[in-house]
């Protein structure tokens, strides 16, 4: 098992891969899909599909994903992003991690299930929308913090502009 550095401080420096990764599962990866889509079954690019996409990618396959690696690594998300030190938290953490898998398996299935996309907007949204009050009021201080605000904030207000254009 990898050891975390439980002494060296958060690094200011921007992860550029974590950077990349939100990049992808906030724009490209959904507008890659949308287009496929387009293309492939000449689906009306729209709300409605690029919705789909950011469900798809954006929360569901992010959440997936973040939650693996919680519920396997808990110790990472301890140290590095929440900088506790002590291993009594890895238990919440990974309890985290399951949650975030769940709603992420909903993200990942409502691309196949029309009517699941709405109930996959509305709680990952509210996730995101709480994500993102959470990381204003802590007031950032790394700037991987930071790109975590701004990838909540995207994705809560492109969820939130998907739901109301169902309307």
């Amino acid at each position: 098992m990898k050891k975390y550095n439980e002494t060296k401080p958060a690094s200011p420096a921007l992860n550029k891969a974590y950077l990349m990764m939100n990049l992808s599962f906030a724009l490209l990866l959904p507008a890659i899909s949308v287009v496929i889509e387009h293309y492939i079954d000449h689906a009306t690019i729209a709300w409605h599909l690029a919705g789909k996409w950011l469900i798809f990618w954006g929360a569901g396959m992010r959440l997936f994903t973040a939650g693996i690696k919680q519920a396997a690594t808990p110790e990472f998300t301890a140290i590095n992003i929440f900088k506790i030190k002590g291993k009594e938290s890895y238990v919440i953490i990974r309890e985290l991690g399951f949650a975030n898998i769940s709603l992420g398996i909903m993200g990942i299935l409502s691309a196949l299930n029309d009517s699941w996309r709405m109930l996959a907007a509305i709680a990952t949204g509210i996730f995101f929308g709480f994500s993102a009050t959470q990381h204003c009021a802590k007031k950032p201080c790394s700037t991987n913090e930071k790109v975590a605000l701004c990838y909540d904030m995207f994705i809560f207000l492109g969820l939130m502009i998907y739901l109301f254009s169902q309307r």
